[in-house]
């Protein structure tokens, strides 16, 4: 257990390496001093270094590789999604407003994401709608290919800042979903909204994609109350629907996925 005067002690190496950040002396990726260095230099116990360091860790700052030591992360920005998420238990924040708070924030990424994607990133989008048709028989295998939607078009937009928020964002929705999506009625119905988000992105439509996304989103709100609902009450009539055709690629073939394309009346 860490003391206070360990605790206070801590603070000197949070404030050493945050003075080596702004002042650009200390970069993405770079090796950090031993604990041993870091206690010489500092005039601390190691004790005290390392709670520094698992301070640093908690804000995303560094990360530790077995065999090479400690470094400051080199990537985009990452976002804690538990401390969120019991603020939002300790307060009531109701499903409904986090809800709202993701909307208007991936509604504008969509947009920033049709203006912004470079070609390997519009592929990376593509994947996962592929990888949603493939795996529609199989919830959750199926939502970690959701979620993984949503931070490749965060990542499109070119805001690593908006990326780490949807993140965040996607982490905390992905634990709660987990207890429902089995019940989910037609998993072909929600990959074919991400299908119609990634043509927007893909064609550089901004109008289209948030559109899009703003429409999936109000969907999926809808149907996660009626999924708790069904849950809550028992069985109910979740009515299935006849799946969607697989998304067109760019180059107008029909991406491979399980379901076959519909027959036109």
């Amino acid at each position: 257990m860490v003391s206070a005067g360990n605790t206070r002690l801590s603070d000197q190496v949070v404030e050493h390496f945050r003075r080596l950040i702004e002042d650009g002396r200390l970069r993405a990726g770079e090796r950090l001093p031993t604990e041993r260095e870091l206690a010489t230099l500092l005039g601390v116990s190691r004790q005290s270094v390392r709670a520094g360091l698992q301070a640093l860790g908690a804000l995303g700052l560094i990360e530790a590789r077995r065999g090479a030591g400690t470094f400051l992360t080199n990537g985009p920005p990452v976002l804690e999604s538990e401390g969120l998420r019991l603020q939002a238990v300790l307060h009531g924040v109701a499903r409904a407003e986090m809800f709202e708070a993701r909307r208007l924030l991936e509604v504008g990424v969509a947009r920033l994401a049709a203006e912004r994607a470079s070609p390997e990133q519009v592929v990376a989008i593509c994947h996962e709608v592929m990888e949603m048709f493939a795996s529609a028989s199989e919830p959750q295998r199926f939502l970690v290919h959701d979620v993984r939607f949503h931070r490749a078009v965060a990542r499109a937009s070119g805001n690593p800042v908006l990326a780490a928020l949807v993140d965040m964002v996607s982490a905390l929705f992905y634990e709660k979903r987990k207890a429902t999506v089995e019940h989910h009625p037609n998993l072909g119905v929600t990959a074919d909204f991400h299908r119609r988000i990634y043509e927007a992105v893909r064609d550089h439509n901004a109008d289209r994609a948030a559109e899009e996304m703003d429409k999936h989103l109000a969907e999926g709100l809808q149907l996660q109350e009626l999924m708790d609902r069904h849950l809550a009450e028992g069985p109910s009539e979740l009515q299935d629907e006849q799946p969607p055709a697989p998304p067109a690629g760019s180059d107008g073939r029909r991406l491979p996925g399980r379901h076959q394309p519909r027959k036109q009346a």
